[in-house]
């Protein structure tokens, strides 16, 4: 499958290496087209990976991961170009996280709203899937690293094939289907957005990014 990946830091470069090795071609997308974080992730990772613009792998992606920072996610969709987005899947992954006070970071939207569901707005005939955001970027593609994988993710959209597919997606990346929770639509988004502020703290007392919460009953 061809994927477009948007954003070129540590969780882009994660989200594409994995689906690499998965075998699907992969086009990661930034502001240029000569970026220079994407060009040395197409030499690490070969023939099926290329760079080149958010429009570029707009266009290239079936199915789009948006690996932007929060703050920057609906510039970044504007310039992938809502034709090149329409009707297909995109996978949020962003947090609205406002650093511009310092550490520990605010969000930007909260309680009555959400950054998934800014762009749904933005984007009417996109199928938006908010997942992954609750995580470091190795978990996501490697949930195993923690607790032998037995941890949680979440799902939040208002198509329900899209999720489907984003779960088809998630079991590739190594995760049960039993730990992947679908909280219904797209304002869903609200509660794992909001989930940030108390993992940045626990990231502050643990001194690592490799943990993850799990829902019992």
């Amino acid at each position: 499958m061809n994927t477009g990946v948007l954003g070129t830091g540590m969780v882009g470069d994660a989200i594409g290496t994995k689906l690499v090795q998965l075998g699907h071609k992969v086009k990661m997308g930034s502001r240029t087209a000569n970026n220079e974080k994407a060009n040395a992730w197409v030499k690490k990772n070969g023939a099926h990976a290329s760079a080149g613009t958010f429009e570029d792998a707009a266009q290239f992606g079936e199915i789009i991961f948006n690996c932007t920072s929060g703050t920057g996610s609906l510039d970044a969709l504007r310039s992938a170009g809502s034709k090149n987005l329409s009707e297909k899947i995109l996978i949020d992954i962003s947090n609205p996280l406002d650093f511009s006070k310092g550490m520990p970071p605010s969000l930007t939207v909260s309680n009555t709203d959400s950054l998934g569901e800014q762009i749904q707005r933005a984007f009417p005939d996109v199928r938006v899937v908010k997942t992954l955001n609750t995580l470091s970027n190795p978990l996501m593609v490697n949930p195993s690293l923690v607790n032998g994988g037995d941890h949680t993710v979440f799902l939040s959209g208002n198509d329900a094939e899209a999720k489907a597919k984003v779960l088809s997606l998630l079991v590739s990346f190594g995760w049960k289907s039993g730990n992947v929770i679908d909280l219904g639509d797209i304002t869903t988004a609200r509660g794992t957005e909001q989930i940030l502020p108390l993992w940045v703290r626990l990231f502050g007392m643990f001194q690592t990014p490799m943990f993850q919460m799990k829902i019992v009953k």
